[in-house]
């Protein structure tokens, strides 16, 4: 085969090319062409879809507009309004790489109109696959509109891998919204087969105060309960500011599509905030929950690239570490100041699960005409179990000796125990029921962090010391840590082929489960690899080691034990959650109780 000739790739194949990286399917081009609109100062952006966006966009906004000759520009590659001083090193804008427009129309047919403010007439521009015609006048009031018609059609290849329309349709709203976050001031609306899928109005910052304005606009897109559960992040360190709002760990997901992240108003997905995210919240979540958070990075221009991707979804920071500690600094500070506060979603589920228990959220009359009311079903099979003379409730009601006042303490007071697992305290508000084992669990993690930070965990010699059997992998990795698991209250040797001997163990947890504990912990250290030391894992750990503790479910405390447990939780952090994610109370509400039985 003969070598061929150089040559240079004509403007439309060029325009194609760049395509290729820049617009991947319908949301890209909605998401690059909404950017171009929010830097134009626009205050209300309208997108309408048809098939997805595979066959007509439409973005109109009210922003500053462009004139006959500014559209010609604005069409070219690598014309732009947004780097005034050629400087890559300092982008205070959403777009300024120039290869939007001209990589959307090469790809489509595509037409511009637009009118400056003050301006007597628009003016229009029509692009059919990278072929250029001339401007048109044309009637428009102030501002632009974009239409995008048959995208890829000059790309037949690209159109094969679009998906159905409602999954397109459902991409371009997840790009709008993580946009609309970051710019509560701008009215939104999409707009798809003549359904609005997004009516965003849009908050007024000088009325409702910044934060409050985002707050608003993050519980419009999230979801109230976000919104009735997040804590307020402002933090700043060597020129960084970090804001936003992290949801308490009780309220997380099964995944993380849940988190926004925003660099100088950019919505990024990157791993270096994500990692920092999971991070923070190690302590407080299982690894596969993860929680609601949106956090808005401000960083110094010329502290950030934002020009590694194509799309600008990634970025890069000249000094990682400052990112990555503010983000972990600030989210622990919130979570720590949240105290023991669980989310008002718990709550709110337990009372939802009664209702669907008792079948009625309101009393209803009974069957016979009388003047009662109907006992569901399996309330009163329970009650008749319990008036027979063999029945075994398994509930026991403890008054203290010398009687406390509920409302001097957040958790109340103990006034009973139910099935040895949870503690029922009364409140001056209303009701509040403890998973004992979960709150123990807590308890004792953070007594396991104290200790291990201040000069190591005491430990408790074994009378007769437990060998525990492993296979020699697991062995070997234990055996291999043996120094470091001593600090962390837990000393064990090697005894023979795949198995350790356990000698001590850290004297908080009391009685414990030596089998499981050791297994857990070989577990674990099985997933971390032996190149990361235990002190830089040592939440992991410590979850590992309170989660065999001695006050497990099946337990019958007495009430001093019960009140003191509750004490040590209003004074302990983070005690409104296990350290996995899941909530160690639930608070009902008196009002809530009301309403339950039909008083309210």
């Amino acid at each position: 085969m003969s070598a061929s000739l150089l040559r240079r790739l004509p403007t439309t194949l060029v325009n194609r090319i760049a395509a290729g990286e820049v617009v991947e399917r319908p949301a890209s081009a909605v998401k690059e062409l909404v950017e171009n609109a929010i830097d134009a100062g626009a205050h209300r952006i309208a997108v309408t879809l048809k098939e997805g966006g595979r066959t007509f966009i439409s973005v109109v906004d009210d922003g500053i507009g462009m004139s006959a000759d500014e559209l010609q520009l604005a069409v070219e590659r690598h014309c732009t309004s947004k780097l005034p001083d050629d400087e890559l090193t300092d982008i205070r804008t959403l777009g300024f790489r120039g290869e939007a427009l001209p990589s959307i129309a090469s790809v489509s047919r595509f037409t511009v109109t637009s009118r400056p403010a003050g301006a007597d007439t628009a003016w229009s521009l029509e692009i059919d696959g990278g072929l250029k015609g001339d401007p048109k006048p044309a009637a428009h009031p102030a501002g632009t509109r974009v239409e995008v018609r048959d995208l890829f059609f000059a790309t037949p290849a690209r159109l094969k891998f679009l998906k159905e329309p409602r999954t397109e349709s459902g991409h371009v709203a997840d790009a709008m919204r993580r946009l609309a976050m970051a710019h509560p001031a701008v009215a939104f609306r999409l707009e798809s087969e003549e359904r609005a899928l997004i009516d965003l109005a849009a908050a007024n910052p000088s009325l409702l105060g910044g934060d409050a304005a985002r707050l608003e606009r993050l519980a419009a897109i999230m979801g109230r309960e976000f919104a009735d559960n997040a804590l307020a992040i402002d933090a700043n360190r060597e020129g960084f500011r970090l804001s936003g709002f992290a949801g308490l760990p009780t309220l997380n997901r099964p995944t993380g599509q849940h988190q926004y992240l925003f660099v100088n108003g950019r919505p990024v997905r990157d791993k270096l905030l994500a990692g920092a995210v999971r991070g923070a919240y190690q302590d407080f979540l299982a690894r596969d929950r993860h929680p609601m958070v949106a956090l808005f990075l401000e960083a110094p221009p010329e502290m950030v690239d934002v020009n590694v991707h194509p799309a600008k979804t990634e970025v890069r920071f000249r000094d990682a570490g400052i990112v990555r500690g503010l983000i972990v600094g600030a989210l622990r500070t919130a979570l720590a100041a949240a105290g023991h506060r669980a989310s008002t979603t718990v709550s709110d589920a337990a009372l939802g699960a009664f209702r669907s228990h008792t079948g009625y959220s309101a009393p209803l009359p009974m069957s016979g005409g009388g003047n009662g009311f109907a006992m569901p079903r399996g309330l009163a099979e329970a009650a008749a179990q319990f008036m027979s003379p063999f029945g075994a409730p398994s509930a026991r009601v403890e008054m203290p000796s010398g009687e406390i006042a509920a409302g001097n303490y957040p958790l109340g007071v103990a006034r009973a125990q139910l099935h040895e697992t949870y503690i029922v305290a009364q409140t001056d508000q209303g009701v509040v029921i403890v998973d004992q084992h979960a709150a123990h669990e807590r308890l004792v993690h953070e007594r396991l962090k104290n200790q291990l930070e201040a000069d190591g965990v005491k430990r408790q010699a074994l009378l007769l010391p437990e060998v525990v059997e492993l296979g020699e992998d697991g062995a070997r990795r234990l055996a291999g840590r043996a120094a470091e698991l001593a600090e962390m209250g837990l000393v064990l040797e090697p005894f023979g082929l795949g198995a350790v001997v356990v000698r001590e163990t850290p004297a908080v947890l009391g009685e414990v489960d030596i089998q499981g504990l050791v297994r857990d912990l070989a577990d674990e250290l099985a997933e971390m690899g032996d190149h990361l030391a235990l002190k830089e894992k040592v939440e992991q750990v410590c979850g590992t080691l309170a989660c065999h503790t001695s006050v497990r479910a099946g337990r019958r405390l007495t009430v001093e034990e019960m009140n003191a447990l509750l004490r040590q939780m209003e004074a302990t952090p983070h005690s409104g959650q296990c350290n996995h994610g899941r909530p160690t109370y639930v608070e009902l509400k008196l009002a809530d109780i009301e309403r339950l039985f039909g008083r309210r």
